[in-house]
């Protein structure tokens, strides 16, 4: 670039006062746009609220009677036969089953004495059917055999399934 060139690409210092104004006044300008802008927003909000309120006056001797759906046609329609309710999406689900032998009441003090080879008496008699519980319910009761070298049950007594629904209630 030559020194002729620059010269002429470097404003003189009025140039850079002038050019300092005009920015100015566009800021200003764009401010005061800005501002009219905004307020000219607010003002169609406000008048929009007027005149849903004007509409809400006037409809509010009106009342619709509510529809509903009907619902007699739904999933959880309890008249199901057997046959009809799908049990293949729980079939899957696992659950927790456990045999209890017996229960007791101790004090903390009583518990915190027990220690290697102490007895605790339960509530149950020998040769009494241990309780079968699914996820805590009492399900069946039977008798301990061992299998294989493995404990295992023998169910004497499933509880029926109105039995089990009559308990939760």
């Amino acid at each position: 670039m030559s020194d002729e060139e620059a010269q002429e690409s470097t404003p003189e210092p009025d140039n850079i006062d002038e050019i300092l104004e005009g920015a100015a006044a566009s800021e200003e300008s764009s401010t005061e746009e800005n501002i009219e802008d905004a307020w000219g927003a607010a003002l169609a909000e406000q008048a929009e609220t007027e005149a849903i309120d004007q509409v809400e006056e006037q409809g509010s001797d009106e009342i619709a009677p509510a529809t509903y759906e009907n619902l007699d046609k739904q999933a959880g329609d309890v008249s199901k036969s057997p046959d009809d309710i799908n049990l293949d999406v729980i079939l899957d689900v696992p659950v927790t089953v456990s045999l209890e032998i017996g229960r007791t009441r101790m004090s903390i003090r009583n518990l915190l004495q027990l220690t290697q080879g102490s007895v605790v008496e339960l509530d149950r008699l020998a040769g009494e059917p241990m309780d079968v519980l699914v996820n805590g319910t009492l399900i069946a009761h039977g008798e301990v055999v061992v299998v294989n070298d493995k404990f295992g049950i023998r169910l004497t007594d499933v509880i029926s399934p109105a039995e089990r629904l009559r308990k939760l209630r």
